[in-house]
């Protein structure tokens, strides 16, 4: 095996041992390990009704940290270069696997939407790798297309014609929160690309008017958006689920009611550790440790971001904007979660980055972590092109600590 790696150097591989961004692993492991504790303590009375063992979900979710921890460690050992020889396989992989998932006998569903394709012990969301693929795809058509983009509507719509397909495709699952991660996300890196004020404000006006147009096809999404406003009016019915979250903010009050000591997670709160284990936390937890835990998002989003810059001073033009994609998918995720949880927005199912429980998107986020850690160590290290003929006296010298 070592054999087949040592061709291409990595973080893990180098003459002066493991080179990586310290930081940003830190901050990401600390989110698992927190995810991990709060899974463990939302989901025991669930767990043990459902499956007579209390330690069910925890035990599931600390097998899908080391798969992702796998991942992650696969990621890192990739070149970005191959990242961007294999963007098109990798986008019509996406759209097979969207495909995949609407179909019946092959799809399978959960709470009437069709997001997963099932496995004996396990089942995989399309959607979560479908996302990432989008951006490593994007990524390299603003590379090889990034004058068109800069001056002409056709660079600029061009994208539009595989992203709209593919939103389609998420639409029909439905997965309205994914579909609006990824056309954001989409629509911040061909604003890093250079796409022009005008044209950038015309596509946020568009993309405005198609929300408002898609909220109001559905009535189960027009009724999220009316009851989300007052909960408490229909508290017992298209509410309760917000409402209950609500009072597990309301209990928590600044320090919190210790943790394990929820009551929220005791049947009142639907989903308390996949989509709302963020009200769990801050029940738990308290004012103090919510805070603490959307500072540490927050850092680990930013660092992303930096990684991004710092690429894109090295003249690594993909790996810079894949490095601001990921961190946009983090964001929208981050902020529609929290946002649902607060009461900020409509009820929306999808999971929070790193803590939620849901074997993909774990999974996914560690292998977007993997790629990021990839990305800065070619950018601080200059070894960021396919052509470049690696020896282990490359990897001699000190790196430098200035970041």
């Amino acid at each position: 095996m070592l054999s087949i790696i040592k061709p291409y150097p990595s973080p893990l591989i180098t003459g002066r041992g493991i080179d990586l961004d310290f930081p940003m692993l830190a901050g990401c492991l600390t989110l698992l390990g927190l995810g991990l504790i709060m899974i463990a303590s939302a989901s025991t009375e669930v767990a043990a009704v459902q499956s007579g063992s209390a330690l069910y979900y925890m035990i599931r979710h600390l097998i899908y940290m080391v798969l992702g921890l796998g991942a992650c460690i696969v990621t890192m050992m990739v070149p970005i270069a191959t990242w961007q020889r294999l963007g098109w396989l990798m986008l019509i992989g996406a759209f097979g696997l969207l495909v995949m998932v609407i179909i019946p006998g092959i799809g399978r569903e959960v709470n009437g939407s069709m997001r997963w394709i099932g496995f004996s012990f396990f089942n995989v969301q399309p959607s979560e790798i479908a996302k990432v693929f989008v951006v490593i795809y994007l990524a390299g058509y603003l590379v090889r297309r990034q004058k068109e983009v800069r001056e002409s509507w056709m660079g600029f719509f061009k994208p539009f014609i595989v992203l709209l397909p593919m939103a389609g495709l998420l639409l029909m699952e439905p997965d309205f929160g994914a579909t609006v991660v990824m056309m954001g996300a989409a629509a911040a890196m061909l604003f890093l690309g250079g796409v022009g004020l005008f044209r950038f404000s015309l596509m946020v006006l568009l993309a405005v008017g198609a929300v408002v147009l898609l909220i109001q096809m559905q009535p189960y999404r027009m009724a999220r958006l009316t009851n989300f406003a007052d909960p408490w009016a229909d508290q017992f019915g298209a509410g309760y689920q917000l409402s209950q979250a609500l009072i597990a903010f309301g209990r928590g009050e600044w320090l919190g009611v210790g943790l394990g000591n929820s009551v929220q997670k005791q049947f009142y709160l639907p989903e308390a550790h996949t989509d709302f284990v963020f009200s769990v936390l801050a029940e738990e937890l308290g004012a103090v440790g919510s805070l603490c835990t959307v500072a540490l998002f927050g850092f680990v989003c930013i660092r992303g971001m930096y990684i991004g810059l710092w690429a894109e001073k090295a003249k690594q033009f993909f790996a810079a904007y894949v490095a601001y994609g990921l961190s946009f998918l983090w964001i929208g995720q981050f902020l529609i979660n929290i946002g649902v949880n607060v009461g900020l927005l409509p009820t929306k199912g999808l999971t929070l980055p790193f803590l939620s429980y849901g074997g993909s998107s774990l999974v996914i986020c560690c292998a977007c972590l993997g790629l990021l850690l990839r990305i800065e160590w070619e950018s601080r290290t200059h070894l960021g092109s396919e052509e470049m003929e690696f020896h282990e006296s490359d990897f001699a010298e000190e790196p430098n600590h200035g970041r």
